[in-house]
């Protein structure tokens, strides 16, 4: 049982005065149940429903009235309250359209009582059944496969952990923290992973662990599919995904396969609602608001990059290259990246946003624009000199402020840079492993 991150973001909502209801919104085997297990021990009294259980679910059945509910769960249960606080987790809410409704209740006559809702397959499910959740009576936390900062607290690396929480961080450290980003992008995020890694210490362990996972996502697939036809779509996509993770990619013919645009493109976007993918499309501007271009072709993020590794046969070239971006084209540094910066925004789950230039037959990219008060700020994720980052000066020219992040192998520093247009720019360049602490970074340096 892992310590996490959201942990922080469980103990602020227990402690609100204007605490509502909260969602807890993740994709399947990320470790949401675990996560409020641990909280709970901040409770007097813990009461845990799964819906998935047909005694469980049956409590909602009869569709009774707030106090007769919660009397019913204590029955049910065999729930005596002692004295205190009260946490109540319905894990697969979205089995039970009427406990769904029943959120807006507890906000409204039941404060005493904290209570946490989750479900892998929440939005798929709802929209099947035409419910939603009340609007304006419930919150949302979003969890993802552990980050690097919560791979290294797993590790009981506590040492170096209190060097990557400081900034700036010590350079001596730099060879171990890359190291340790290397083993991390090695085998991913998600939490069986990353136990199974820490007891075994083997790569060659974790084979059945990686199987399963992407079993129960495929096995998943037929609750998601709206009809015999659709699954195989879903399957395919489920197994295509890890070769296209990183690419810009079309739906038409998506995996080389014969599948239609308007196919693959309902699959995509049922496994986006599943948290499985990102569908991440493209801005042309270099100014707020940096707005998606749906016309043009997206890329994919996969939830973890440790199962593309693992799928698309990367695994056993790991080693062989000190740089990331060096490896595999340079898409696994870039998806581990995202994959951090998504990881630290539990509140929103806002999608990360590349940057194309607005011209036709121009290859220019940068590869994450970050939002920065009122900046839009590039990262570019290379190797190489400050001098070779042609699309990050294009950005720069094009935009009123003058402030670029790099991420790569090397140590921090800050260059006094200059477009090939002559407009002087700060270039903060940063290791791949504080992708996760990108912002702060920024906010120290900017």
């Amino acid at each position: 049982m892992f310590n996490r991150s959201i942990l922080h973001k469980l103990v602020e909502w227990k402690n609100k005065p204007d605490r509502k209801p909260l969602v807890l919104r993740g994709a399947r085997q990320v470790g949401k149940t675990t996560a409020v297990e641990i909280f709970s021990r901040h409770f007097e009294n813990y009461i845990y429903l799964n819906l998935e259980i047909p005694e469980d679910r049956n409590i909602f059945k009869n569709e009774l009235a707030i106090s007769e509910l919660f009397q019913a769960i204590l029955v049910i249960k065999n729930v005596i309250l002692r004295k205190g606080s009260i946490l109540l987790f319905i894990d697969e809410i979205q089995n039970s359209p009427f406990a769904v409704k029943m959120l807006r209740y507890f906000y409204e006559q039941k404060k005493e009582v904290h209570v946490i809702a989750a479900g892998s397959l929440l939005e798929i499910m709802l929209d099947r059944e035409d419910i939603s959740f009340p609007v304006g009576r419930i919150e949302y936390l979003y969890l993802y496969p552990l980050s690097f900062r919560e791979f290294l607290e797993a590790g009981k690396e506590s040492q170096i952990l209190k060097i990557y929480d400081t900034i700036p961080y010590k350079s001596f450290t730099h060879k171990k923290l890359l190291n340790l980003f290397h083993e991390y992008t090695l085998i991913g995020g998600m939490p069986e992973i990353i136990k199974k890694y820490i007891e075994s210490g083997a790569v060659t362990s974790l084979k059945s662990v990686y199987e399963s996972l992407m079993m129960s996502y495929i096995n998943d697939s037929e609750k998601y599919a709206r009809n015999h036809t659709m699954r195989y779509v879903l399957r395919h996509c489920l197994e295509a995904i890890p070769f296209e993770a990183g690419n810009r990619i079309k739906f038409q013919g998506f995996g080389k396969s014969n599948y239609k645009s308007r196919e693959v493109g309902e699959a995509l976007r049922v496994l986006e609602r599943a948290m499985l993918i990102y569908i991440l499309y493209p801005t042309t501007s270099t100014e707020l608001p940096s707005m998606p271009d749906h016309r043009k072709s997206p890329k994919l993020q996969y939830i973890d990059t440790g199962l593309i590794n693992y799928f698309a046969g990367l695994q056993q070239n790991y080693f062989k290259y000190g740089d990331l971006h060096a490896f595999y084209r340079g898409l696994i540094a870039e998806h581990i990246v995202r994959q951090e910066i998504i990881a630290g925004d539990m509140e929103t789950n806002r999608k990360p946003v590349f940057w194309v230039r607005d011209k036709k037959q121009s290859g220019s990219e940068v590869d994450v624009v970050q939002i920065y008060k009122n900046c839009c700020v590039p990262v570019e994720i290379k190797a190489g000199k400050t001098g070779t980052l042609k699309s990050l000066h294009q950005f720069i020219n094009n935009t009123p402020h003058s402030f670029a992040v790099r991420l790569y192998a090397g140590d921090m520093k800050i260059d006094n840079a200059e477009t090939f247009e002559g407009k002087k720019f700060r270039l903060l360049n940063l290791p791949y492993f504080l992708a996760g602490k990108l912002m702060e970074y920024v906010e120290h340096y900017i």
